[in-house]
């Protein structure tokens, strides 16, 4: 309430007002980056960020993941190229990355899949031959970090999402995490019609701004982080220890070099499971356990790029397999440990 009450007292609902500041400059510090440019949602944070490093023609992406990721290509007049991922972690292939470079390729959008980090060094070392831009959609990888610090530092951008589902959220939100205060202040001029000042406009830009309303609710959840990522990770664990001796369901391995935000809990239903994929999901539907098939369809399955050719299944192996394979289960703080038992329960009766 004295948050409400203080935006009621200002009369400042937007437009970069004092809790918008204040959670830009808190998360600044707690993810350890130097600049971040707060957006209504990750969705105009990748169309912005693309806009920002002005990329045309084809960007390399991945088919495994939301489709906002391709979609903010396609309203910038960009053409997706999917490129296949990697069994272990589900994340953009670096191995294949070369193969769909041609001369109108001008960057590389992976994606941290789950919150677990690409392999940042070979993507780059890949951009720095080719001189393409790389922008991260670390949608999920709020707080991740790799051994060198956060994973947000890799690539030109990263841009983040604080939906309502995200480990951290404002209801609806994202950032862009930036590289240097010239690139934030491009950023920002995009984010807000391209106004320097009341006459002064330098950018088409798009009305992308955060209200002072979900910045608060931000600096509320801010608090109350450590407690989330402590109780997540305890749910992923207890999911890896019960879920181990249960055939033909397997769960993606984690790195020892990433102190991760388990921000979702991905299995596989591999064909040794006596159910598909799809009927358990149904079972625990049925039973009011809603697990998420995440993500299923791949993005390259949609009708708007199915018919490029890179959208090809037989070119997409491995993300075709886990798309008919995944299922998210169950994983925030308030899920108790009866809750989770009842999950597993669910899911090893079949076997039994």
């Amino acid at each position: 309430m004295p948050y409400l009450e203080a935006i009621w007292a200002n009369k400042i609902l937007t437009n970069g007002g004092p809790f918008h500041q204040q959670l830009e400059k808190a998360l600044c510090e707690y993810l350890g980056v130097k600049h971040l440019a707060l957006f209504s949602n990750g969705t105009l944070g990748l169309v912005t960020a693309l806009q920002a490093l002005r990329i045309t023609g084809e960007v390399i992406t991945t088919p495994y993941s939301f489709v906002a990721t391709a979609h903010s290509l396609l309203w910038n007049g960009i053409k997706p190229v999917f490129v296949d991922v990697h069994p272990d972690t589900l994340n953009l292939d670096p191995a294949r990355i070369e193969a769909a470079i041609t001369p109108q390729t001008t960057a590389i959008m992976p994606v941290h899949c789950y919150g677990h980090p690409c392999d940042v060094e070979a993507i780059q070392r890949i951009a720095d031959n080719y001189n393409l831009k790389v922008i991260y959609d670390a949608a999920h990888a709020f707080g991740v970090q790799d051994a060198g610090g956060s994973v947000l530092r890799h690539g030109d951008l990263s841009v983040l999402s604080f939906h309502a589902t995200k480990v951290f959220n404002t209801f609806e939100g994202g950032a862009i995490i930036c590289p240097d205060s010239k690139t934030k202040q491009r950023i920002d001029h995009l984010k807000n019609f391209g106004f320097v000042d009341e006459v002064t406009v330098v950018a088409p830009g798009i009305n992308a701004k955060m209200s002072e309303i979900n910045a608060a609710f931000g600096l509320l959840q801010l608090k109350h982080m450590p407690h989330v990522l402590e109780r997540r990770a305890a749910i992923d664990a207890r999911y890896r220890q019960q879920l181990a001796g249960v055939k033909g369901i397997h769960c993606l391995p984690q790195s020892q070099q990433t102190v991760a935000n388990h921000s979702y809990f991905p299995v596989l239903v591999q064909s040794d499971y006596p159910l598909s994929r799809d009927a358990l999901y149904q079972k625990l539907k049925d039973q009011g356990i809603h697990a998420r098939r995440y993500f299923y369809p791949l993005i390259s399955d949609f009708p708007m790029y199915r018919g490029l050719p890179s959208a090809e299944r037989a070119r997409l192996p491995v993300a075709a397999h886990a798309a008919e394979q995944v299922l998210c289960l169950p994983i925030y703080p308030a899920l108790n440990d009866d809750q989770q038992e009842r999950i597993v329960i669910v899911i090893a009766e079949a076997v039994a």
